[in-house]
């Protein structure tokens, strides 16, 4: 398996990916629009050997009571039905966060299975002064420091780009 940015070629295969991974096409479009719109920090892809797009991590900057932190979202994270229990999402995260360090954005939130996310380290985002917009997702609301030191930085609201309000 290799891990590695999204290229042009992917755009295509990306969304159909997310297509067939989620319900509806709301992370599919949701991912389109953030990637249009100049919102795009990180987005990686995990492929097989042969090439074929088996998993996506898509990353965007989010704001802390207000305030540009450097701080990044991580929504959505994508694993083909057929490459998940592999390891492939826990990989993507992995090498998110190290290139994330390198680019120095200190700290990633996600909303997500509590359970899932803190095998990749994350921690209740609650626990640490940090809230999200959307109620009943106080669970699932996690913290990832990339740098330490930076989650104690900022308490308050995080917010996504605006074009996360499409999917509430």
């Amino acid at each position: 398996m290799l891990i590695r940015s999204e290229a042009p070629a992917d755009i295509l295969l990306i969304d159909a990916l997310l297509k067939s991974v989620f319900e509806t096409d709301a992370e599919a479009n949701l991912v389109m629009r953030l990637r249009e719109n100049g919102c795009r920090t990180l987005s990686l892809v995990a492929c097989t050997d042969d090439g074929e797009v088996i998993g996506h991590a898509f990353f965007s900057p989010v704001t802390v009571a207000g305030q540009e932190t450097n701080w990044q979202g991580l929504a959505p994270l994508a694993v083909r039905e057929d490459h998940r229990h592999q390891g492939v999402g826990l990989a993507l995260l992995a090498e998110a966060q190290a290139t994330l360090a390198d680019f120095d954005y200190p700290t990633v939130v996600v909303l997500g299975d509590p359970n899932y996310y803190q095998r990749a380290g994350y921690q209740p985002a609650l626990k640490h002064g940090l809230t999200c917009s959307w109620p009943g997702t106080e669970e699932a609301f996690m913290v990832l420091e990339v740098v330490p030191g930076s989650v104690q930085q900022y308490q308050g609201l995080v917010e996504y780009c605006e074009e996360f309000n499409a999917l509430v």
